[in-house]
C-alpha cells in the first residue's frame, strides 16, 4: 500500500502537501526482515498503475522477493493518507482508499506462495473483503505441512463495516502458532482487562503469544508443546542468514484433495505447560509510532529464525521497534546484527539504563545510547 505522510502537523484538511512512501503491515515486516539479511517474499496484488510500480520497486529494493505479486489491470493500488498525530490521540486522522483496490480482490484461488518456514499474516487483510477473509481462514486452518503461522491481530475498528471484526480476529488468532497483540488492543477489541495473563486465558491456543505493553515492555507466553512440538526451540539455526531462513507473506491453504484442515481447538496446546517471560522496553525518544508494531514482530521473528531464547527474541523485537520509533515514516532499517546482539547481551541493569534516540542504528555506539559500564 502506498502511504502519504504529511509535510507538517495539522488536520488532513489543512495539510497542503504529502510525501509519498510505502506502508502495509505485511510488507513492512518483509522489508525489515530482508534488510536484516533474511530471505523474505511478499505476496499480494497491486494495480497496473504508477503507484503499483512504486510499491513493487521500493519493496524489492529492500531485498524482498516480489515475484509473487500480481498486477490487476481492473483495480487500483490501495493508498492511505495520515496526519502527524499519533494513533490513539484526537489529533490522529487516517484516510484509507482500499475499497475496490487490487489487494481487496485477493482470494484463495488467485493467491499462491511457495514453501517457507514462517508465514506472517495481519488481521488488517481480513477486513478488506469477503475473499480476503476466506483467504485468511484458509491460511490459519491447520493442515499437514503447514509452515509456522505468525499472526499480528492489528485491530482497526474503522476497517470493519460490521461489528464482526473482534470475533473474526479472535478466530484467526486461535488458528495461528505465533500471535502478536497489544494489551490495549485486546481490551478495545475483546474487552479483556487484567493484563497479559487475562489475554492468555482468552487465547490459550497459540503456542507463542506475545502481548505488547507499550513503553513498559512485552510478555511472551510459550507452550512447551503444540502442533509444532517444542515451539520454544523452533526453528534451529541454519547457518548464515538467507541460507534456508525464509519467510512468506500470503498464500493458499491445503491443496484440494489434501489433508482436510482441522479446527484450532483440536490441536492447540491447551493444558501444556507454559512459560511466561516479561522483558522491559528500553527508553526511546519517539519520533513516530506508526509501523513500530510491525518492526517489533519482525525482530521477534528474526530471533525465532535464529533459534534464540525467548528473552532475546523479545529484546530484538524492542530494538527493531525502537529503530522505527526514532524515524518519521512507517519503515526504518533495523540495527545491524552485531549492533543488536551487543545490546541484547547487556545485563539487566545496563538494559534498563539504555536510551535510544534518532540515528542510533547508524553507528555501533550511537551518541543517543546511554553509556553503560
Amino acid at each position: 500500500m502506498v502511504t502519504f505522510l504529511p509535510t507538517r502537523p495539522g488536520r488532513l484538511a489543512d495539510v497542503p502537501s504529502f510525501d509519498r512512501a510505502i506502508g502495509g503491515a505485511e510488507s513492512n515486516v518483509a522489508c525489515v526482515l530482508a534488510a536484516a539479511g533474511h530471505s523474505a517474499r511478499w505476496v499480494s496484488r497491486v494495480g497496473a498503475d504508477g503507484f503499483g510500480d512504486h510499491l513493487v520497486e521500493t519493496i524489492g529494493s529492500y531485498g524482498v522477493d516480489v515475484g509473487g505479486v500480481r498486477r490487476d489491470a481492473l483495480r487500483p493500488t490501495g493508498v492511505y493518507f495520515r496526519t502527524a498525530g499519533e494513533r490513539g490521540t484526537s489529533a490522529h486522522e487516517v484516510a484509507y482508499y482500499r475499497a475496490g483496490s487490487a489487494a481487496s480482490a485477493m482470494t484463495v484461488e488467485n493467491v499462491e506462495v511457495g514453501a517457507g518456514r514462517i508465514l506472517h499474516l495481519s488481521g488488517i487483510t481480513a477486513a478488506l473483503s469477503g475473499g480476503c477473509l476466506e483467504l485468511m481462514r484458509s491460511l490459519t486452518a491447520r493442515y499437514e505441512g503447514r509452515p509456522l503461522v505468525s499472526f499480528d491481530v492489528n485491530h482497526r475498528a474503522g476497517l470493519w463495516s460490521s461489528g464482526e471484526g473482534p470475533r473474526v480476529l479472535l478466530e484467526l488468532a486461535r488458528g495461528a502458532d505465533v500471535v502478536f497483540v497489544g494489551e490495549d488492543e485486546a481490551e478495545e477489541a475483546w474487552g479483556v482487562t487484567g493484563g497479559p495473563s487475562a489475554v492468555r486465558e482468552l487465547l490459550p491456543e497459540p503456542a507463542v503469544l506475545v502481548v505488547k505493553q507499550g513503553g513498559r515492555g512485552a510478555t511472551a507466553f510459550v507452550s512447551e508443546a503444540g502442533a509444532w512440538g517444542p515451539i520454544a526451540q523452533f526453528p534451529a539455526p541454519l547457518g548464515p542468514l538467507g541460507c534456508g531462513q525464509s519467510c512468506r507473506w500470503g498464500g493458499p491453504g491445503p491443496k484440494k484433495g489434501g489433508t482436510p484442515p482441522t479446527r484450532a481447538s483440536e490441536t492447540h496446546p491447551g493444558s501444556a505447560p507454559t512459560t511466561r517471560t516479561f522483558e522491559p522496553a528500553p527508553t526511546v525518544d519517539i519520533v513516530s509510532t506508526t509501523g513500530a508494531g510491525d518492526a517489533f514482530a519482525a525482530g521477534f521473528l528474526s530471533g525465532t529464525l535464529r533459534g534464540l531464547p525467548v528473552r532475546e527474541r523479545l529484546r530484538h523485537g524492542h530494538l527493531w521497534a525502537a529503530a522505527t520509533l526514532t524515524a518519521p515514516g512507517d519503515l526504518a532499517v533495523p540495527p545491524t546484527r552485531a549492533h543488536a546482539d551487543r545490546l541484547v547481551a547487556l545485563d539487566d541493569h545496563a538494559w534498563e539504563r539504555l536510551r535510544l534516540g534518532p540515528g542510533w542504528t547508524q553507528a555501533a555506539q550511537a551518541p543517543e545510547e546511554v553509556r553503560t559500564p
